[in-house]
């Protein structure tokens, strides 16, 4: 009996403990962590609408511009240019400029398109400027040139000794050859681009009509869309780009982002807004921007294509990623102080540049996407304190997404993965907004997208990530991994877990989808695999 009364206090201080233990924890919920997340999630939520609100504004306008028919470019009488053009024979000089480093798949595609360009031979120069770094390399692409200079195209074979200023470098040392003093407009395509030939005639007309007009964009065409799920998913993206993104900034403030390539300026613009400048690794977009401030028009010209390659092995992809996203939000940073105290331009255009083309499209929309639907969101599934509104939770995330993937009609039903995948790449995309904002490590990196010439290559000789291909590369495991993702996936599968042991709104769905994508992402089971 002594005993028994004697093990009562410790029976009473163990129930002791755990009620005090229960109430430090839910004093630190209570302080520490319903605070924080309400506040997140009023943010995210302020920036989703703000996002959605964006988007419906672009879909209206893209709308109403089909229905009316009076796409900016469809009012220009673009064959009575033509004729005009070719009775008078006044023919303007034009530079194409190839900038290109060891571009060894293909670099004979890139010269060979423009060098097949139908316009007098006596009016155009082709200036191919190669920074390769192997010599051997250099030797075939000035042998490439010199063919083409016995066909009796004037080709300019220029290489540096540097790559100072990178592509913006080049360019810009391009520009400053004495035999460019006589060109009016110049012409740029990226190694992987093929225009087709008449693409001059199908744009330079529109600068000769509008002297108001720096440049006209074409759009890209994706010559491997098919090569793997991933660049399926790509083209889904840049479709939207391309349909609404620029076709809206063409027609209401004739401005828009310059794509860096396929496209033709007007020298005399270049040289007005300051000339290429690589203070960011955005430099087509850097230009973009300064030009617009100086009062120059942009014109997209949605069915002028020309051919390229989309990324397929995840490497350059990522790569390509990383610079798309810390460019702008570095460029932005730079330049809000200048926009702001542009007097040239008017209050509508500086609110789109700075509201709708940098903060919403170019920041906003990665933090939206990373931050609400694989942080915020799984987290209130662990705090039940913390309602989350069903609206802003599904509906509006469902409209934004039909209203993205509504450009590529023949991948609808991949526009699940296309959910997952993007979400996977917003945080490698939020991660480099934000360094991109801070200046910090890595601001400045430039890794050129890799190219495999897959257009031309049969199918078979592409190898795709298999059994076989996983036991070769096992002993690069841990270069194959990403970390990162590997631990978000494994956070999401626990809160799918503890969602489905004790939640109430079935969100494990799609958390168990979510974790499923980063874990692909994570061992790099996605786009193709190259055997080197």
């Amino acid at each position: 009996m002594r005993n028994w009364f004697l093990a009562e206090p410790k029976v009473k201080s163990i129930d002791n403990f755990a009620g005090s233990f229960t109430d430090i924890w839910r004093d630190f919920r209570v302080l520490m962590v319903i605070p924080p997340l309400t506040v997140a999630l009023y943010i995210c939520v302020v920036m989703s609408v703000m996002m959605f609100i964006e988007r419906v504004y672009m879909t209206v306008v893209v709308m109403l511009v089909k229905i009316m028919g009076k796409k900016r470019y469809t009012r220009y009488k673009l064959e009575a240019l033509k004729e005009d053009l070719e009775q008078n024979r006044r023919y303007p000089m034009v530079l194409v400029q190839i900038p290109m480093y060891n571009e060894k798949e293909v670099y004979k595609l890139s010269i060979g398109s423009v060098c097949s360009l139908t316009w007098p031979s006596d009016r155009l120069i082709v200036q191919v400027l190669d920074d390769s770094t192997n010599q051997f390399l250099r030797k075939l692409v000035e042998s490439e040139c010199k063919k083409w200079i016995e066909r009796g195209v004037n080709v300019k074979y220029e290489t540096r000794n540097n790559r100072n200023g990178y592509k913006a470098g080049a360019l810009r040392e391009g520009l400053n050859k004495d035999y460019v003093t006589d060109c009016e407009f110049v012409v740029i395509f990226d190694a992987d681009f093929q225009p087709d030939k008449d693409f001059l005639w199908r744009s330079v007309p529109y600068l000769l009509e509008n002297p108001e007009l720096a440049l006209v964009q074409a759009r890209w065409k994706f010559v491997n869309a098919n090569e793997c799920i991933m660049t399926r998913l790509q083209e889904m993206s840049l479709a939207y780009h391309f349909a609404v993104e620029q076709e809206v900034g063409s027609s209401t403030c004739q401005f828009f982002g310059f794509n860096g390539t396929a496209g033709v300026w007007r020298i005399k613009a270049i040289e007005d807004a300051g000339g290429w400048k690589d203070r960011t690794t955005v430099e087509d977009m850097d230009l973009a921007v300064r030009a617009s401030l100086k009062g120059w028009k942009f014109l997209f010209v949605g069915n002028l294509e020309v051919k390229n390659e989309l990324p397929s092995t995840f490497k350059a992809y990522r790569y390509q990623q990383h610079r798309w996203s810390c460019g702008p939000a570095n460029l932005f940073k730079k330049m809000f102080k200048e926009i702001i105290l542009c007097e040239r331009v008017s209050f509508y255009k500086k609110f789109h540049v700075l509201y709708a083309f940098f903060f919403v499209r170019k920041i906003i929309a990665h933090w939206v996407t990373f931050f609400f639907y694989c942080v915020v969101i799984p987290i209130t599934i662990m705090v039940p304190e913390v309602k989350l509104p069903k609206p802003v939770a599904i509906y509006i995330p469902a409209t934004i997404t039909i209203l993205n993937s509504a450009c590529t009609i023949r991948s609808l039903h991949l526009i699940v993965p296309w959910i997952l995948f993007e979400n996977v790449m917003s945080f490698h995309r939020s991660k480099a907004a934000i360094i991109g904002l801070l200046g910090a490590n890595r601001v400045n990196e430039w890794v050129v997208t890799e190219k495999l010439g897959n257009s031309t290559k049969p199918q078979s000789s592409i190898s795709r990530p298999s059994p076989t291909t996983t036991r070769t590369t096992r002993s690069h495991l841990g270069e194959r991994l990403h970390f990162a993702e590997l631990i978000m996936g494994l956070s999401l599968a626990y809160i799918a877990c503890y969602d489905m042991i004790f939640g109430k709104d079935n969100m494990y769905i799609y958390l168990l989808l979510q974790s499923c994508a980063f874990f692909v992402v994570g061992v790099r089971y996605v786009g193709i695999s190259t055997l080197n």
